[in-house]
C-alpha cells in the first residue's frame, strides 16, 4: 500500500502521526502549532511538579532540532535534507520488510527508484528536484554579457524556431518542475476552487468590516497576507537552485518578491464579473477594505487583478511568471547577482517556450513585462502605507502583527541593509 513518504515517520515530539516537516523537524500539526505559538509570543512555560507540561514539551522541540529561525523561513541545510531523505528511505524499507514477513508468499518487488520528498504546505522544507546538466550548461554558455534581465525579457522573443526546438526538452522539464511546485504550494487547489461557494459579503457584512478600527483591519489583512506568503516561501524553496543561493540572497528575493507573487496568485481567487477577491471566507469588493485608509492602493490592487485575469493565464503560465518575478536579478543588496540571473534566465526561457507551446499571442510576453513594473509599484506603495500606519500605531505593529510579515516588510526593523534580518 502506498504511504505518503514523510508521514510514515511519526512526530518526533509526541509520537503521533506526522503531517510533514515543520521548522526543520517532522512533527504533527499539534506540535507544529505549539512551537509556532511559543516563538510568536515569547512565552515562558513551567511544568507542575513531577509532571511533564508545556516547558518540557518546548525543551523537547528544541532538543530534536526545531529551529527558532525556521519559524520565519523554514530553512533547512542540504545535510539536513539528505539526512531526512535517508530516514524516509529507511522507514519505507522497514515497512516493505514487515509486509513481506506478513505475506511470505509474495515475490519481493524490485527496488523502486527513490522519489522526491512529498510536499507539504506551510514553512516545511523539502528536497528540490535538480535540473539536467545540459540545461545548466546551456545557460552557462549562452548568458549574454551586459544588460539587465528585464531588458532581455522581450528582446529574446525573436529566437529562431530552430533554437527554440533545441530548448524544448529542457524547457519542458523546467516548466514541469515549476508548475508542479506552484500547484503543490497554492493556498487553494484547483478542486478546492471548484467546490468553493462563490458567495459575496452582503451589505450588512460589508458594513461590519467598514466599522472596524483601522488598526484591527490592518492586523487582519497582515494575518491574511502572511498566510498567503507562507505558501510563496515554500514555492520559492522548490524552485531549482533557490536553496543553493546564499542565505542573504534568499532573504533579499523573498523580501522583495513574495508580496508580488501573492498579487499574481490573487487572480486565481478573483471574480472579474463581481470585481471581488476571496477574503476571510467570502468574496469581497474594494469597499470591504475601506477601514484600512488606503483606498488608492486597494483600487490599484483590484485593477491589477482584473487586468491579469483578462490574460487568462494557465496554471503553468502563472507558475513560470511567478518564478520569473521572484528570481529578479536586479534586486538591491544581492551578493551573487550572476547566479540569480542564471536562474531567472532559465525561467524566462521556459516561460517563452510554454507560451509558444500554448499558441499564445506574440504580444503576451510584452504585456507580462509591463505587469512586472506594475507589481513593483504595488509592492512599493504597500511599504509606504505600512510605514505611514506604523508612525501612528507602532505598538500594534510590534506586538500584534505576524513575525513573518514584520520580517519581510521591515515593520519593526531598521532595514537600510536587509542583511540585518540575519542578526535577529
Amino acid at each position: 500500500m502506498r504511504v505518503s513518504q514523510i508521514e510514515i515517520i511519526p512526530c518526533k515530539i509526541c509520537g503521533d502521526k506526522s503531517s510533514g516537516i515543520h521548522y526543520g523537524v517532522i512533527t504533527c500539526e499539534g506540535c507544529k502549532g505549539f512551537f509556532r505559538r511559543s516563538q510568536q509570543s515569547n512565552a515562558v512555560y513551567s511544568c507542575p511538579p513531577e509532571t511533564a507540561g508545556q516547558h518540557c514539551r518546548l525543551q523537547k522541540c528544541l532538543a530534536v532540532g526545531m529551529s527558532r529561525d525556521a519559524v520565519k523561513f523554514g530553512r533547512m541545510s542540504k545535510k539536513q535534507r539528505d539526512s531526512l531523505y535517508a530516514e524516509v528511505q529507511k522507514h519505507r524499507l522497514q515497512q516493505q520488510q514487515q509486509q513481506l514477513q506478513q505475506s511470505p508468499q509474495v515475490v519481493s518487488p524490485s527496488p523502486a527508484e527513490p522519489e522526491p520528498l512529498s510536499p507539504h504546505y506551510g514553512l516545511s522544507s523539502s528536497g528540490l528536484t535538480e535540473l539536467s546538466d545540459e540545461l545548466e550548461g546551456y545557460v552557462d554558455q549562452n548568458s549574454p554579457e551586459g544588460g539587465s534581465v528585464s531588458s532581455r525579457f522581450v528582446s529574446e522573443i525573436g529566437e529562431t524556431k530552430q533554437g527554440a526546438s533545441l530548448l524544448c526538452p529542457f524547457s519542458d522539464h523546467l516548466s514541469q518542475i515549476v508548475s508542479r511546485s506552484h500547484l503543490e504550494t497554492c493556498q487553494y487547489l484547483g478542486e478546492e476552487l471548484q467546490q468553493m461557494s462563490w458567495q459575496s459579503f452582503v451589505q450588512e457584512e460589508v458594513e461590519t468590516y467598514q466599522s472596524k478600527t483601522q488598526e484591527v483591519m490592518w492586523q487582519l489583512c497582515a494575518v491574511k497576507i502572511t498566510e498567503a506568503i507562507q505558501y510563496v516561501v515554500e514555492f520559492a524553496k522548490r524552485i531549482d537552485g533557490f536553496m543553493e543561493l546564499c542565505q542573504n540572497d534568499q532573504i533579499v528575493l523573498l523580501k522583495a518578491g513574495s508580496l508580488e507573487v501573492v498579487f499574481i496568485r490573487m487572480c486565481r481567487l478573483f471574480d472579474s464579473q463581481k470585481n471581488a477577491v476571496y477574503f476571510d471566507g467570502k468574496f469581497a469588493g474594494p469597499d470591504v477594505f475601506r477601514a484600512l485608509g488606503c483606498d488608492d492602493l486597494i483600487s490599484s490592487v483590484f485593477d491589477f487583478a482584473q487586468s491579469l485575469c483578462s490574460l487568462h493565464l494557465t496554471e503553468d503560465e502563472l507558475a513560470l511568471f511567478s518564478a520569473f518575478v521572484l528570481l529578479s536579478a536586479d534586486r538591491s543588496w544581492l551578493q551573487d547577482k550572476l547566479q540569480v540571473e542564471k536562474l531567472q534566465q532559465k525561467t524566462q526561457l521556459a516561460l517563452q517556450h510554454v507560451l509558444q507551446k500554448n499558441q499564445r499571442e506574440e504580444g503576451l510576453l510584452t504585456k507580462l513585462r509591463y505587469k512586472v513594473s506594475v507589481l513593483r509599484s504595488l509592492s512599493s506603495r504597500h511599504t509606504e502605507k505600512l510605514s505611514a500606519f506604523r508612525v501612528v500605531h507602532s505598538d500594534i505593529v510590534r506586538t500584534h502583527f505576524p513575525p513573518l510579515y514584520k520580517e519581510l516588510f521591515g515593520a519593526d526593523l531598521d532595514l537600510t541593509d536587509p542583511t540585518k534580518i540575519q542578526q535577529q
